[in-house]
């Protein structure tokens, strides 16, 4: 008798996250050189962690045979500061994934729902489908987030609305107007999420944690994956009223952050030239790309973010043949955009060649 048959159904039905290709397994496949192999697929930061972080790093590894902080009060205390809110508003993450994850730890079961935006992250309607709860899916016209639709969808049953603000895959962005109309729509039983793991390459960011310093049913994700070049750590936080982060403070798993990623983090708060100078190239990076693109006649979702999303017309081909020279893009089959690839920024030499292929590869 096959042990498959007793687990949950719902489980294996998922059709599990497929991250972007990494560069070591791109080289053993195809008999590329690992370091001739240009990764754009996973919205890292080129330029990498930042010097202090990398000290940092250096100095815990000395200590690992020391359990970390369980609290992270260093850290949250940091970011409380940052924020201008108490230490009882931070939740740490394995990654903000795991915030994501506290969250339907908390509010979702089999008869409540999770609202998101049509093209929104997929690891939302993952989180949804395995704790039994109703994905409820909003269309995004213009690849922006509905938020009058997306209120307009709440019922009895909805406990979690995810805003994904920068969106990922898209770019795009929801204003500060769009975003007060909405909150003040959603009822009491109803949690706003609004996921920001982009937020500092915003050149004009709409306010959220207002929402939190007011005591709203809100949650404010950030992550130091992005724009401090700490995704290998798995570090991100969560900022909520006390009476929400208490709950998900008892959801979480002792130890969820580890000392490495807890320093690092703390670090890179620190080191705001660094963040400067990633927000700097990102902006040259993706005005390359866009202005690339109009010439060659792509149409492409103008980007708010370290990305951007292109129509490529078939969008596997492309990701296929890109990669067999040694250029990794992701291909957004996964979110129901078959034509569509979506480039991450990298240094400038990544850039011009992963253009380069491109070009070459759809002329």
């Amino acid at each position: 008798m096959a042990i498959e048959q007793f687990a949950n159904r719902f489980v294996c039905d998922l059709v599990a996250y497929e991250p972007g290709k990494p560069i070591e397994e791109t080289a053993r496949e195809l008999g590329l050189n690992a370091d001739e192999i240009v990764k754009l697929a996973s919205n890292e930061n080129p330029l990498g962690p930042s010097p202090l972080a990398q000290r940092a790093m250096a100095e815990a590894s000395r200590e690992m045979h020391i359990y970390p902080d369980g609290g992270g009060v260093r850290l949250r205390t940091a970011l409380a500061e940052r924020h201008g809110l108490a230490l009882e508003n931070v939740v740490l993450g394995n990654g903000s994934n795991e915030i994501i994850e506290l969250l339907c730890h908390c509010f979702l079961n089999k008869d409540a729902a999770l609202i998101a935006a049509e093209h929104a992250f997929v690891v939302y309607k993952l989180m949804a489908t395995l704790f039994g709860a109703d994905y409820v899916e909003v269309p995004d016209p213009g690849f922006v987030h509905d938020l009058d639709a997306m209120a307009a969808a709440v019922t009895d049953k909805t406990r979690l609305v995810f805003v994904a603000n920068p969106n990922n895959p898209t770019g795009t962005l929801v204003g500060q107007e769009e975003i007060d109309r909405f909150l003040n729509k959603l009822p009491e039983h109803v949690i706003a999420v609004f996921d920001e793991a982009y937020f500092e390459f915003l050149e004009k960011a709409p306010d959220t944690v207002k929402y939190v310093k007011e005591g709203r049913n809100v949650v404010v994700m950030r992550t130091f994956s992005k724009a401090q070049g700490l995704a290998g750590l798995r570090i991100g936080y969560g900022l909520a009223p006390a009476h929400l982060a208490g709950i998900l403070q008892k959801a979480r798993q002792p130890f969820n952050t580890n000392e490495v990623a807890q320093r690092a983090a703390l670090a890179s708060i620190a080191d705001s030239a660094h963040v400067e100078a990633t927000v700097a190239n990102n902006k040259e990076g993706r005005t390359l790309f866009e202005k690339t693109f109009a010439e060659m006649g792509l149409e492409f979702v103008p980007s708010h973010a370290n990305f951007v999303l292109v129509k490529v017309g078939d969008g596997d081909r492309v990701f296929q043949e890109m990669l067999k020279q040694g250029v990794i893009v992701r291909a957004m089959r996964g979110y129901k955009l078959p034509e569509w690839v979506r480039i991450s920024v990298g240094t400038p030499t990544e850039n011009e060649r992963c253009l380069t292929v491109l070009q070459d590869l759809l002329a």
